[in-house]
């Protein structure tokens, strides 16, 4: 894929806004949506930052109030952009809502709500899309993972649905070789990134968040929503195009465990 046709689930703000910016900014036609509402545990409301954001790098995207757990929901996104565009070339999945909390702290419909927002929202874009780039003759699908799938403490069930994504991925990738289909996940982190999700956790205090210790990244500073959208640029163009089943870890070390213990 040079330039084409991309949805990005969760795209109206946050790092899903940073996504959405850059690829439209790099001459993607891109469809962004999300919900015109707060989120639990998160920061994430209102398009009016998204939609300021594209007027000043100059360019355009087409964003859509739509809830990812909604099958509906995800079908009139999908039958907006064959109807606009014409075609699905690329996938971002990075709709998801992270609260805290142990098995025993965690409710049932919290842990629904994570398991649907997360992991079936994530299921229910790739199966509307894939046809598409099926009959296409292939395509690409990025999701976004996080550290926590391979386990944090306080974080149960984002944990759980986050490690599913990454054997989701992997499956997927394996499932739609032979269709061309490439997928990929790509993981912010390193400490210190910033996200209607990280700062919801903190009550929406983003300068009590940026005030935290953080050893950040190898660049020596903490990630940003642009950091994170380079690496899902380049998983969906054709520079990675015999790349598939793998995992780009933007934060350094959140895949292990991380990120690297700040200094005293």
């Amino acid at each position: 894929m040079t330039m084409g046709v991309v949805i990005v689930s969760g795209g109206t703000f946050g790092l899903g806004q940073s996504i959405t910016v850059e690829l439209a900014r790099r001459g993607h036609r891109v469809v962004a949506f999300g919900l015109d509402r707060p989120q639990v545990s998160s920061t994430a409301q209102g398009f009016d930052g998204l939609r300021a954001e594209l007027d000043a790098a100059g360019c355009t995207a087409d964003v859509l109030e739509a809830d990812v757990s909604d099958a509906a929901d995800v079908q009139r996104v999908v039958a907006h952009t064959i109807d606009r565009h014409g075609s699905i070339d690329g996938l971002v999945n990075n709709a998801a809502i992270g609260p805290l909390g142990t098995v025993l702290t965690t409710d049932e419909p919290t842990f629904d709500r994570i398991v649907d927002v997360n992991l079936k929202g994530t299921y229910l874009m790739s199966r509307a899309v894939l046809p598409h780039m099926i009959a296409a003759g292939g395509g690409s699908i990025v999701n976004i993972g996080s550290g926590a799938g391979y386990g944090k403490p306080n974080m149960a069930v984002y944990s759980a649905s986050k490690g599913a994504i990454a054997a989701l991925s992997t499956a997927m990738a394996y499932d739609h070789f032979r269709d061309h289909v490439r997928v990929n996940v790509a993981i912010p982190g390193g400490g210190g990134i910033v996200s209607g999700m990280s700062v919801g956790r903190m009550g929406g205090d983003v300068e009590a968040f940026t005030r935290k210790s953080a050893p950040g990244t190898v660049a020596g500073r903490p990630a940003t929503g642009r950091d994170l959208a380079n690496a899902v640029a380049f998983l969906l163009s054709d520079e990675a195009a015999t790349i598939s089943g793998t995992t780009i870890d933007v934060g350094c070390f959140a895949h292990q465990g991380g990120p690297i213990p700040p200094t005293h």
